[in-house]
């Protein structure tokens, strides 16, 4: 079955681009857009989409504030931001909020795809500027750059290429592993972590 998508933003003509480009893709539908927060919140617990492409800065209610209030009436809904901001406050208020992933509007069509793919899959898609700024404020509230105890070597190199921002897809094209290896592989990470996202992940890989 496709993976539906719904949409919250405000900009006309991208509200108008994105679904055009998601029901082009093949095994993916748009079921909806909105143009605001309060219209959204109201709708898409009856929407039930798979993913939301949800916009920081929207009039009335921001989308942080409607990613807090979704997941509460669709929790089943996994939000990926798709912003133009890029500071680490709003970056880590919409993971906060329940954003499972977070791209820059800038980011090419095809990699959007693929992050809509990822999340549904249970993973956590950042742009690789993304997931530096999320390191790089780890880092700087005191952590380690040491890997955590009880991972093997192979489960450090994948969690070393989620904290550098790879896509799934990519950290088996650069480990010379299988799509699906990555995938158990990180399942095992979280386990080990005891995590349930990318950002804690890389959290526990920075800390000693």
């Amino acid at each position: 079955m496709a993976i539906t998508v719904s949409i919250v933003e405000d900009n006309d003509q991208l509200r108008g681009t994105l679904p055009r480009v998601i029901n082009r893709a093949e095994g993916f539908r748009c079921l909806s857009q909105y143009p605001d927060a309060e219209s959204a919140v109201e709708a898409l617990p009856h929407d039930r989409p798979d993913v939301v492409l949800m916009d920081i800065n929207l009039p009335g209610m921001n989308g942080v504030e409607c990613v807090r209030r979704l997941k509460q009436l669709a929790p089943d809904s996994q939000v990926i931001m798709l912003t133009v901001y890029e500071d680490t406050e709003n970056i880590f208020n919409a993971l906060a909020a329940g954003a499972s992933g977070y791209l820059l509007k800038r980011t090419p069509r095809g990699e959007v795809l693929d992050a809509i793919l990822e999340v549904h899959r249970g993973g956590s898609p950042m742009t690789t500027h993304i997931a530096r700024k999320v390191v790089q404020s780890f880092q700087q509230t005191g952590a380690s750059s040491q890997p955590s105890e009880g991972l093997s070597p192979r489960e450090q190199e994948v969690l070393d290429c989620l904290s550098k921002g790879f896509l799934y897809k990519e950290i088996a094209d650069r480990l010379g592993i299988g799509y699906e290896t990555v995938h158990t592989y990180i399942r095992r990470i979280y386990e080990k972590l005891q995590v349930r996202t990318r950002t804690e992940a890389v959290a526990k890989f920075l800390r000693r």
